[in-house]
């Protein structure tokens, strides 16, 4: 019991230190801001005095050897909030957070409750508290598949405009009438940026931000090279398009190619969970040692950990980089 509240404990420091750091960082940047208009609209200064303000400034928090600091560095907050950006979930990070800290203590209620072992209920109550992560990591991985799927299409209506003598500008216009979310969203807010005054390449490299997808590399370095050498954009744009219908159809080669072995890998890591459910109903009296026995209890946890394992190793070995 002991455990169980310190680590409760320990999480709700750790989440409102997090929480603490975010807000810090919207205060840095609305303060960051409001300096680079001042230096903007400020009369200029002599030199001597701009090299005071220079020694005077305050060292970044990134530049300290505290955990603050250290938490900066690791970006893991920003890499939190890019994967929800790219799942379509526009929420705050410190609300994840309080929903990830509420689940793990309803997770350890419910293990104490059910099995009255500490180790039991904080691993229950952490493998509750990733279900927020493991659901923004699962839309993130729908969204990008729908973007790969609708791209060639969108760069066939694109290579048509500008045959037809239509600009980049024009055709991304059309490209964002004719397509839905997520392309036509995303191709919308590159289009609001460029209205703004953003150049094309730069608004391209922000949306290669939200969407990072290696086929969307391609044509990102594309318009780089026709902004800069001037040549003829649709030839390459029709030729990026037959390389990214290619890369998917390798990647469906792929998946079917592995889909006996990842099936196989599925049914190994929950065939132990499917035959314990089956002779807890019966014969409860050979599964009871697992839960009642301290033998039992400590094969039972060896048992869950080495399944884990195994299903890693697995996925690891399934995937193919290409």
């Amino acid at each position: 019991m002991d455990l169980i509240i310190a680590s409760t404990i320990f999480a709700i420091v750790v989440v409102a230190g997090i929480v603490l750091i975010t807000s810090g960082n919207g205060r840095r940047r609305e303060k960051a801001t409001a300096e680079l208009l001042r230096q903007i609209t400020r009369v200029p200064q002599e030199p001597g005095e701009q090299s005071v303000i220079r020694q005077n400034q305050r060292r970044r928090p990134e530049q300290g050897d505290g955990l603050f600091a250290m938490l900066y560095r690791l970006h893991l907050l920003q890499r939190l909030e890019e994967n929800m950006w790219q799942a379509g979930i526009y929420m705050r990070v410190s609300e994840i957070l309080l929903i990830m800290v509420l689940i793990f203590g309803a997770g350890i209620g419910a293990g104490e409750m059910v099995w009255g072992d500490a180790m039991m209920s904080t691993g229950l109550g952490a493998g509750l508290a990733l279900l927020p992560l493991l659901f923004i990591r699962y839309k993130r991985n729908r969204r990008l598949k729908a973007f790969a799927l609708q791209l060639p299409f969108a760069l066939d209506l694109m290579k048509s405009s500008l045959e037809a003598g239509h600009s980049l500008l024009r055709g991304l216009q059309v490209l964002v009438a004719e397509f839905k979310d997520p392309i036509g969203g995303e191709f919308r807010t590159v289009l609001e940026q460029a209205r703004l005054g953003m150049p094309l390449p730069k608004a391209l490299d922000e949306m290669l931000k939200r969407v990072p997808e290696e086929d969307l590399r391609l044509l990102v370095v594309a318009v780089k090279i026709q902004s800069e050498v001037g040549s003829s954009l649709a030839p390459i744009i029709g030729r990026l398009s037959e390389i990214v219908r290619t890369r998917q159809r390798l990647n469906a080669q792929i998946r079917a190619m592995t889909a006996q072995s990842r099936m196989s890998g599925m049914v190994v890591g929950i065939l132990p969970a499917i035959v314990l459910a089956a002779f807890s109903v019966i014969q409860p009296s050979y599964a009871e040692m697992l839960f009642t026995d301290p033998t039992g209890i400590k094969i039972l946890k060896a048992a869950i950990a080495l399944d884990l394992t195994a299903l890693f190793v697995i996925r690891r070995i399934l995937r193919v980089n290409y």
